[in-house]
């Protein structure tokens, strides 16, 4: 989730505050994952293992939010995953693989290119399977925000603020998101699907995604007013605040202090 250089992607850039770069949280999905759709041939099951991973992680995130739901007495309606190749249309516009892979309020849907993870290794400095699941999981934690209403009263507040409150409120937005990916790495942790190094993997992905990292990375200086993502350290402390409880409560970013 720019998930490093804020780029500002028409209806999503303004509802999400995605820069091209820190995209890097990403969710994607394959035909084979049960909700998932495909703009585009894919490799069949067993044929592509990335894609083979990507449908696995989607569907343990449909896993822990049906519970979640259902335990708040709501039901959860999967986001619909698409992979596509270069380009590929959205409800918010052109879903472009330069932008990495982002969410989509208006159709709910989730797109990627999964060259993306190509610069997650090789550019951002973030390997590993583990990490590519925390990229999944953040976006479809956009997925839940847009469910619950959380997305819907952003689009409706930033009309009446400035550009740099509305890169604030996008930052609680997307710290959200961390923690909600942090309580999926808490879910597949008690279903016994986590190895040595997982959780490391994720968290060094958030310190290279984080807008000061970027920045410095990328022009030299940070600017603190146009973060739109959160820093190294308050994207790492999200995550671990959801993996360490598992629990929704405490991913709270819009209180005062936060």
């Amino acid at each position: 989730m720019g998930i490093g250089v804020v780029v500002i992607i028409l209806i999503v850039g303004v509802a999400l505050g995605i820069n091209p770069m820190s995209l890097l949280d990403g969710s994607l999905g394959t035909g084979t994952s049960g909700s998932g759709s495909v703009s585009r041939p894919l490799p069949e099951a067993g044929q592509d293992d990335l894609a083979d991973f990507v449908a696995v992680v989607v569907q343990d995130t449909e896993d822990l939010w049906t519970e979640v739901f259902i335990e708040n007495g709501m039901t959860y309606e999967p986001a619909t995953v698409v992979l596509f190749a270069d380009t590929d249309s959205s409800a918010c516009g052109l879903a472009d693989a330069r932008t990495g892979p982002f969410y989509c309020p208006g159709d709910q849907n989730v797109y990627i290119d999964l060259s993306f993870y190509e610069t997650l290794r090789n550019q951002f400095g973030a390997p590993g399977d583990f990490a590519q699941a925390y990229v999944i999981a953040h976006e479809i934690g956009h997925h839940v925000q847009n469910l619950v209403g959380v997305l819907p009263e952003y689009s409706r507040a930033i009309q009446s603020m400035s550009e740099e409150q509305a890169n604030a409120y996008s930052v609680r937005i997307e710290l959200q998101a961390d923690c909600y990916a942090g309580i999926w790495a808490s879910y597949v942790g008690e279903e016994n699907l986590l190895e040595n190094g997982d959780i490391e993997e994720a968290i060094n992905a958030a310190e290279q995604i984080g807008d000061d990292a970027i920045q410095r990375r990328t022009q030299g200086v940070v600017i603190p007013k146009t973060f739109t993502h959160g820093t190294s350290a308050q994207r790492q402390e999200w995550f671990e605040r959801g993996y360490s409880s598992g629990n929704v409560g405490q991913c709270d970013t819009f209180s005062d202090g936060f």
